[in-house]
């Protein structure tokens, strides 16, 4: 019984200060919600332009993914739908996972069997300038608006590769 009554003064020590433990980071957590609400409330009243609760949440969420993986990021439901339309054919497209690092798209990795694939983009290169329209500066979804088109009609992209001149590829 002395067994039973020592495991068991343990086991609640042990819940007792897993619940405190608990309770001081929901109300962390709960600190941190609050200035989240505060920022929020200001930036949506102070803001020199005109910004929607949705931009706001939207800006908020996609920070949050971005800032913890820079591969990562938010979709609004609209966004969804275009990559959707992307993925199903309806457009044509390079056939690259990208993302947006020094101002410029970089390759993440060509999908295999895809037309940048075949004209042998590799993971790393940069794309630099998109027909006649330099990259720099422009945000990911105006890049990949440039990149995508019709099937069939061709895109001329300047690829910077490490170790190389920069070159063009029509695809």
């Amino acid at each position: 019984m002395t067994f039973f009554l020592k495991n068991s003064l343990t086991l609640l020590i042990f819940l007792g200060s897993f619940s405190v433990h608990s309770a001081s980071k929901n109300k962390e957590t709960y600190e941190y919600l609050d200035l989240f609400g505060q920022i929020f409330d200001r930036v949506r009243s102070e803001y020199v332009e005109e910004v929607t609760d949705q931009e706001l949440i939207e800006k908020a969420i996609d920070g949050m993914l971005t800032g913890l993986d820079p591969h990562s990021g938010y979709m609004n439901e609209e966004v969804w739908q275009e990559m959707q339309m992307d993925t199903q054919g309806k457009f044509g497209g390079l056939g690259i996972e990208i993302t947006m690092e020094e101002g410029f798209v970089k390759v993440i990795s060509p999908i295999e069997d895809s037309p940048a694939f075949e004209a042998g983009i590799l993971a790393g290169d940069f794309i630099i300038q998109i027909n006649d329209t330099p990259v720099f500066g422009l945000t990911l979804n105006e890049a990949v608006d440039l990149m995508r088109g019709e099937k069939g009609e061709p895109i001329t992209i300047t690829v910077s590769r490490d170790g190389t001149e920069s070159f063009e590829v029509k695809i």
